[in-house]
């Protein structure tokens, strides 16, 4: 089985909370927030700008929200399976035609010629089946918002159509939690966050006590810019298992970024209690004191994680620490 790792404030490494001996571990991923996601930001004059995506990221959630309530009112139950349809639209053919390649290539979604709709340009196609909770809904609707700023597009519709008399479900059998799992990996090797949440929601469903599935999520719901989300995940994963130093230094990373350095420096402090040389901890725990202007505290844990090995530290005591 692979495993998620990720640390907010700096670079990706290797992780599991360990129950066995032999997991394969594999880490492909790009931190994401509003603040920093997107290529085109030096771009001037952007179809949707990044000032549009942060006020309607909350009305996005709030839109499926409403698209639940009347597929639940319909008689559809939770976690029937449905596949969506969807519609982006930008002021470039060329922004689409990326969007369109990204999709068919990365989501395996059926996209359809796309056309000059008015003063616009519109593609638009059909996601994979998935299981439908409010949850689901959610990250499915916000990965693709995200996407679409991503390329300079934006997401403008999408919906499905339901049959109260024919809801199938997914097959939660115990023995497919590893299947769920890999689907998850393999979603967010491909910067699918949103079905990465899904499925790894539904291993969490078939084996809730394993602590590697709530870490891994609280990773994709990070990227998906919902920290409060993800920190429950993390809160969760350490719960089951205490020890679990990574999903420790994740939720100091998910407490820094939002401005909670005491605290963050509690849980690096812990982490470091555990294990004495994780650079890293050593290396974020500077970044928070950085961040409290405790700048000789910085600079001492910078050095030490240098000292353990991690040379990207060397730039942190260059540019503050003379």
């Amino acid at each position: 089985m692979k495993y998620l790792s990720f640390f907010a404030l700096l670079f990706h490494a290797v992780s599991v909370y360990a129950q066995t001996n032999d997991a394969n571990q594999v880490v492909k991923s790009t931190a994401d927030s509003i603040s920093n996601t997107n290529k085109h930001d030096d771009m001037e004059n952007r179809f949707f700008t990044r000032k549009q995506f942060a006020d309607g990221f909350g009305k996005e959630i709030v839109a499926a929200r409403q698209v639940y309530e009347r597929r639940k009112k319909d008689g559809i139950k939770d976690y029937a399976l449905a596949t969506y349809d969807f519609d982006f639209i930008s002021d470039s053919k060329n922004k689409l035609d990326s969007l369109r390649d990204f999709l068919a290539v990365n989501y395996s979604y059926k996209i359809k010629e796309i056309k000059k709709v008015n003063e616009y340009w519109e593609l638009t196609g059909d996601a994979t089946e998935f299981p439908v909770d409010e949850d689901n809904l959610r990250y499915w609707v916000l990965d693709l918002y995200a996407k679409g700023y991503e390329f300079d597009c934006k997401l403008d519709g999408y919906g499905a159509m339901a049959d109260p008399k024919n809801q199938n479900f997914p097959d939660l059998n115990m023995t497919l939690y590893d299947h769920y799992f890999e689907l998850a990996m393999d979603a967010y090797n491909k910067k699918n966050s949103g079905m990465a949440v899904i499925n790894f929601s539904t291993a969490i469903k078939i084996k809730p006590a394993d602590p590697n599935a709530w870490y891994s999520r609280a990773i994709a719901k990070d990227e998906l810019h919902t920290w409060k989300a993800a920190r429950q995940d993390y809160d969760k994963a350490i719960e089951l298992a205490p020890d679990f130093t990574d999903a420790i230094v994740n939720r100091a990373a998910n407490k820094d970024e939002a401005g909670e350095y005491d605290e963050a420096i509690k849980d690096y402090d812990r982490a470091i209690e555990l294990e004495p040389k994780n650079a890293m901890a050593y290396f974020n725990r500077g970044n928070s004191k950085f961040n409290k202007n405790d700048k000789s505290g910085a600079c001492e844990d910078w050095t030490k994680a240098k000292d353990l090995g991690a040379g990207y530290a060397q730039k942190r005591i260059n540019d503050n620490c003379k």
